[in-house]
């Protein structure tokens, strides 16, 4: 399958991109391939769903998915309330090939959580099962691989076929280095050339500006929104507080100032992402603070950061993140936190460091360094909630890239250790990282902070 840009960069709801974006999308492709002639479906929720489900709003998600919403364009607030009136009359309008069909749903039985099983393809594993009273119409297996992307399970270990012929098809950062150095493209000229194989510059432009945008409310929702997260955590959101502390006080002569507004920045998308909010896959849901932060801090204290440089630094964010994707996973539940934080605050740095006007070799060396820096990070969110450690972490990384792209600008490109190295690394580690700390709340500060959350599981 040929990558684009705007596979890393999707819109649409949090907490999760694996576990609430995936699902929703699988479900709504299971619900379309339905005659109106069903009484009964159901799902049940394997490995890290099954075990993270309940936290990161997998059981919502489904509900959605079923009903037809998807989550570039389902509201929120709306999403809410039509999932708490299929929990209260146990009534869902499925979404069927023939239209709304409204059959018995009670989500409680209906959606069945097995979080200490793997099925083989993924640790994100789902099944949903169709039913005509009591024969069986149809049982289909996807698999949430992280960052939105969704297979079925004939398709997950399979090599799928190009959509697109690309002029400049690159997998590996040493093949995007030998195509920069043939052209004498940069890598965001790159990675816009092979978009263009896919779609128009017109749409391109518009694409690329309504990811921004969203990025842009996101952070400004972020900030303004005050309370409590859902959960049972009880973490309050502190971006509304820290925005108001930053307003007030002068500009100073703080020479680490932009720390705090980057810091505010990825809070305040990563508390948006918590409760539930309207955010950008950057690449994940879980790591979505990162890319933004850097970016408004692009905005706000570098000179001339418009659509131009916007599209400069999606573009080699993109480019670097398909690598990712490519050469190993950017999914939690499969290489750790280490496969969306880590490679999400590659991104960035890549991507401020083209912005900073690096040659293709400084954007890899800033790419390379961001990533080699958060090797071995596990994911173990307290609760199975994307709040402890997600929301500060998001934050530090940021602050990361930031100091990964000044590095790599100081030199000339040249450095011992690849980004490949790094991905191949990382790949590696995730394989050796045990389950526990595989976004499955089973071990790490998921067990040895003593808040009373315990993971919901059947």
């Amino acid at each position: 399958m040929a990558l684009s840009v705007f596979d890393l960069f999707k819109i649409g709801i949090g907490p999760s991109s694996s576990h609430t974006v995936g699902p929703m999308i699988a479900a709504a492709r299971f619900a379309r391939k339905l005659p109106d002639t069903v009484t009964k479906v159901t799902c049940t929720l394997y490995g890290s769903l099954g075990a993270t489900g309940i936290g990161h709003g997998t059981d919502k998600a489904v509900i959605l998915g079923l009903m037809g919403e998807d989550p570039a364009h389902v509201d929120p607030i709306e999403a809410d309330d039509a999932v708490a009136r299929v929990r209260k009359n146990q009534r869902l309008a499925l979404a069927t090939a023939a239209g709304t069909s409204p059959i018995d749903f009670t989500p409680a039985t209906d959606i069945v959580l097995v979080g200490r099983t793997e099925l083989p393809g993924h640790p994100n594993g789902m099944t949903f099962v169709a039913w005509q009273g009591t024969d069986q119409l149809l049982a289909e297996t996807y698999y949430s691989v992280g960052g939105g992307f969704v297979v079925n399970a004939e398709d997950a270990d399979k090599e799928v076929a190009p959509t697109h012929s690309l002029p400049y098809p690159f997998t590996t950062g040493a093949q995007l280095l030998e195509i920069c150095e043939a052209t004498g493209m940069s890598i965001a000229e790159v990675a816009l050339e092979n978009e263009l194989a896919m779609r128009t510059r017109a749409d391109i432009s518009s694409g690329l500006a309504d990811i921004w945008q969203v990025m842009e409310e996101c952070v400004c929702n972020g900030y303004t929104r005050e309370g409590i997260l859902p959960g049972g955590l009880n973490v309050l959101r502190r971006a509304p507080g820290m925005h108001a502390s930053l307003k007030a006080e002068s500009s100073g002569t703080d020479p680490l100032r932009a720390m705090d507004w980057i810091t505010l920045y990825a809070l305040a998308v990563n508390e948006e992402n918590a409760g539930g909010g309207r955010v950008v896959t950057a690449p994940t849901n879980g790591a979505a603070g990162i890319i933004p932060a850097v970016m408004h801090y692009c905005r706000d204290f570098l000179p001339d950061f418009g659509p131009a440089a916007v599209e400069k630094f999606l573009l080699t964010a993109g480019a670097i993140g398909m690598i990712f994707k490519t050469m190993a996973s950017i999914s939690g539940a499969e290489v750790g936190c280490q496969g969306e934080v880590g490679s999400a605050c590659s991104m960035a740095a890549a991507g401020l460091a083209a912005v900073l006007g690096g040659t293709p070799q400084q954007v890899e060396n800033a790419a390379e360094i961001a990533m080699e820096h958060n090797l071995g990070l596990t994911c173990d969110p307290i609760g199975g909630l994307v709040q402890i450690p997600c929301i500060e972490r998001n934050a530090i990384a940021a602050i990361k890239a930031v100091a990964a792209a000044r590095t790599a600008m100081r030199g000339d490109g040249s450095h011992m250790v690849s980004l490949d190295d790094v991905i191949t690394t990382m790949r590696e580690t995730g394989r050796d990282m045990q389950a526990k700390y595989k976004e499955t709340a089973l071990g790490g500060l998921a067990v040895h902070v003593g808040l009373g959350v315990n993971v919901v599981e059947c």
